[in-house]
């Protein structure tokens, strides 16, 4: 799964790297722990072009009365999506880009204490996802969830689930602008695109913020 990453890209570099508009409310960057149900980046294909909008991280299908009314959906799994109700519909007609400079994973160890893993590339990372527009109360809300695969052999060392890194070269595919085909993209990366450190123990908790929480851990 992915459910805690880091985004340390300004949003106008973001804009120039998606060759996106940028959106006037996205969220403050650097960002070194964004959790679920916070507002993210993500890229999406628009009839002017590619667009960098700003989402709530959280899925709420179409039918839900209330956006706490079921499961939180953070993730969305690559081998399932096409077939789920909750994502069917996105997976053809709505996916976008999330981007992220790194995400985190957990351990545990003998005495089950959770120890987190900051997973990287040498650049800004684009993460497969899917979105939706849900009108309720207050307004319309854009939600999106990432999809996950299982783990390459590396990442399998930490957990065995990770996030679908889509190439600068497949962006196109994965956003409908080349096409059908985007499910082939659907798979774990290669091995020596990412890299990863054990962190500090700080990121556990939600609030926890600062640079240092990306830096490996001493000792």
């Amino acid at each position: 799964m992915c459910g805690r990453f880091a985004i340390t890209l300004p949003n106008d570099a973001m804009a120039r790297l998606f060759g996106a508009a940028p959106a006037n409310d996205l969220p403050d960057v650097p960002n070194y722990n964004v959790c679920p149900t916070t507002r993210i980046h993500a890229v999406r294909a628009g009839e002017g072009g590619r667009q960098l909008v700003a989402m709530r991280w959280g899925f709420v299908p179409s039918w839900y009365k209330a956006v706490d009314e079921g499961p939180l959906l953070i993730n969305a799994r690559a081998e399932t999506i096409a077939t789920k109700p909750a994502f069917r519909e996105a997976c053809r007609a709505r996916r976008c880009l999330i981007p992220v400079t790194g995400f985190y994973e957990w351990t545990k160890d003998s005495e089950g204490v959770r120890w987190p893993w900051y997973i990287h590339g040498e650049g800004p990372l684009a993460l497969a996802g899917v979105w939706q527009g849900w009108d309720g109360p207050e307004g319309r809300l854009e939600s999106c969830a990432i999809v996950t695969t299982g783990a390459n052999q590396e990442m399998a060392r930490i957990h065995h689930r990770m996030p679908v890194v889509v190439g600068h070269e497949d962006w196109p595919l994965w956003l409908g602008e080349a096409g059908h085909g985007a499910a082939t993209l659907m798979t774990a990366p290669e091995e020596d695109l990412l890299s990863f450190h054990q962190v500090d123990r700080a990121v556990n908790s939600n609030r926890a913020q600062g640079p240092e929480l990306i830096e490996p851990l001493e000792g």
